[in-house]
């Protein structure tokens, strides 16, 4: 006995390709899925800057998921220790404790990388 597989590639790409098909439906529940994810990972109010989309590109269909907050390249990819410096005024002001507290300059030790949105992929696989 045998068995003859014939593949289509025109049908296979077009399917791949098509708007309101199985996969387009199946790449929305993921996407949103990994979104989803991304949005409760995110520090802070980061998720409320999470979206996602479904694009057709060159390669077919695509989820495409991203974040608009301002500083999410420094939370993905973390900051070396660095001087922070007032910019409009004479000194900066902290709240410690219930005391304010006025300096100069402060010495900010860094953070550490957090790539939520990586993290937030693997986990919606």
């Amino acid at each position: 006995m045998s068995v003859e597989v014939r593949i289509d590639q025109g049908r296979l790409a077009r399917l791949l390709r098509a708007r309101g098909g199985i996969a387009e439906r199946a790449l929305r529940r993921r996407t949103s899925r990994v979104a989803g994810i991304a949005e409760r990972r995110a520090p802070g109010s980061m998720g409320d800057y999470v979206s996602w989309r479904i694009e057709t590109g060159p390669r077919g269909l695509q989820g495409v998921i991203t974040c608009d907050h301002p500083a999410v390249r420094f939370v993905l990819d973390g900051t070396r220790p660095h001087v922070i410096r007032p910019r409009r005024a004479k000194a900066l002001r902290f709240d410690m404790g219930g005391w304010v507290v006025f300096a100069k300059r402060v010495n900010h030790p860094g953070t550490r990388a957090n790539n939520f949105l990586a993290e937030a992929l693997r986990e919606g696989r």
